[in-house]
């Protein structure tokens, strides 16, 4: 894709319209050449029992992020681009502010992609690490 950072931004909050992303508040907020980072602030709406950051949400933050950017990277307007394997370790706990999800490439295949996605607080400290395996697939005609 030839768009702008802003156009990359706002074709990502489009495609959030009346989704889980809109539900758990995830907003794109950077994008380079490379990389595509979102965030997601933590409320008590993506709790545990115990008050802090569920790590179910931020397995949602990862793929999202990471499947927003195969889209984008891949300008796959042609493709539909599905998760199909996930890989998360939660190293911190987290009861407020905002985590920041950044998605980066590690492998770019045709039909398959590998992202390596940091979660990170307001204060850079490492949330989870997540490995996320994408796949494009032709869309049908």
């Amino acid at each position: 894709m030839n768009l702008t950072r802003e156009e990359i931004l706002a074709e990502c909050a489009r495609m959030c319209k009346n989704t889980l992303m809109e539900t758990l508040d995830i907003t794109y907020c950077d994008v380079g050449k490379d990389y595509l980072t979102a965030k997601m602030p933590v409320t008590s709406k993506v709790y545990q029992p115990d008050g802090v950051l569920h790590g179910g949400a931020m397995v949602a933050l990862a793929e999202s992020v990471g499947s927003a950017a195969s889209f984008i990277f891949l300008d796959a307007k042609d493709s539909y681009v599905r998760g199909i394997e996930i890989s998360a370790n939660h190293v911190k706990s987290i009861k407020k502010g905002y985590v920041f999800a950044k998605a980066e490439i590690v492998h770019k295949g045709r039909t398959t992609q590998l992202w390596d996605i940091k979660i990170r607080d307001e204060e850079d400290n490492l949330i989870s690490i997540v490995k996320l395996t994408t796949i494009a697939l032709p869309k049908n005609k």
